[in-house]
């Protein structure tokens, strides 16, 4: 035992050169993650408005209101809705436009890879903003369309209704960053082999065989990993709805980081700001982001090394 401490010992003394270029790193690494951690789980446990010097400890206190919290329910409730929404149109939208622009023969396909790339880089005030007008009942672009072809006999408040501001702001969501996922899908394509889309053309394959039987099964495993970014994106909505409902109307579109940004910060008329209250909402918020993180990561080496059991097979 001995032996094998000083043996550690002596590489660490061996790399110690190595080992103080890595301090920069985890002083910024602790200053941005490891202490607004700590700091969230210790404000979690005060009763603090977080403009003033006084604060008084409360325990788990905060945390049981919370568990009683109507609008706390509702919130972490629409959060996985919208991601459940999101993540799989996404996904599969996502994909199909990467095998249809990875198509070497298709004209102008950088072209179009920009053009749907484009609402990526483009600001979210912007989008919002654009948003609002084209989903306008007054006059908005999309309204008329509707009306003109006969589809609806009045005006539709996409944003103004509780039962379609939801969905109205996964459309948004949908449309701006499925760009990227085009891109990840794209990267995953890259791993199948030319070859392979050669011999299946001489073998007389079919284009649908070629991508349903080939094409799919080699980045399938990158489907998991693919999904967990997408799904911790749609969790991390907050521009979105604030710049564009606010959480309104009526709470219908109010998001978990939209309703601890109102609990500790912009507090409905008559209640004062509850740093610590919001505070342990945002630390049960990322326990459970934690959890389904966990989770996609198992998924994920569970299937690898299925698949390594097959090929070994």
């Amino acid at each position: 035992m001995k032996t094998r401490i000083r043996n550690i010992a002596s590489r660490i003394w061996e790399a110690r050169i190595d080992y103080l270029f890595l301090i920069p790193g985890g002083i910024i690494f602790s200053a941005f993650i490891i202490f607004p951690l700590v700091a969230s789980f210790y404000y979690s446990t005060l009763n603090w408005s977080g403009f003033s010097a006084l604060s008084e400890f409360v325990g788990l206190e905060n945390y049981r209101e919370l568990l009683q919290d109507e609008f706390f329910y509702g919130a972490f409730k629409r959060s996985f809705i919208f991601m459940l929404i999101t993540v799989p149109v996404q996904m599969l939208l996502g994909l199909v436009l990467a095998i249809i622009l990875n198509n070497k023969f298709l004209k102008l396909s950088t072209l179009f890879r920009a053009m749907i790339f484009l609402p990526v880089v483009a600001p979210i005030a912007v989008i919002s903003i654009v948003m609002a007008l084209l989903l306008s009942p007054f006059n908005g672009p999309i309204n008329g369309l509707f009306q003109s072809l006969g589809v609806v006999s009045g005006a539709i408040d996409f944003l103004g209704s509780p039962q379609l501001v939801l969905w109205s702001l996964a459309g948004i969501f949908i449309w701006k960053w499925t760009g990227l996922t085009m891109v990840y899908w794209l990267a995953a394509l890259q791993t199948v082999p030319d070859e392979l889309y050669e011999a299946a053309r001489l073998d007389g394959v079919k284009t649908w065989q070629q991508i349903i039987y080939m094409v799919i099964p080699i980045v399938a495993p990158f489907a998991i990993v693919i999904s967990l970014i997408s799904a911790i994106h749609a969790l991390n909505v907050f521009p979105l709805v604030q710049a564009t409902t606010e959480g309104g109307p009526y709470f219908s579109s109010e998001v978990m980081e939209v309703y601890i940004f109102r609990t500790a910060f912009a507090p409905s008329s008559g209640q004062f700001p509850r740093l610590g209250y919001a505070s342990a909402a945002g630390v049960l918020f990322g326990v459970a982001v934690m959890g389904l993180t966990l989770l996609q990561v198992m998924a994920a080496r569970s299937t690898r090394k299925r698949r390594q059991e097959v090929e070994l097979a």
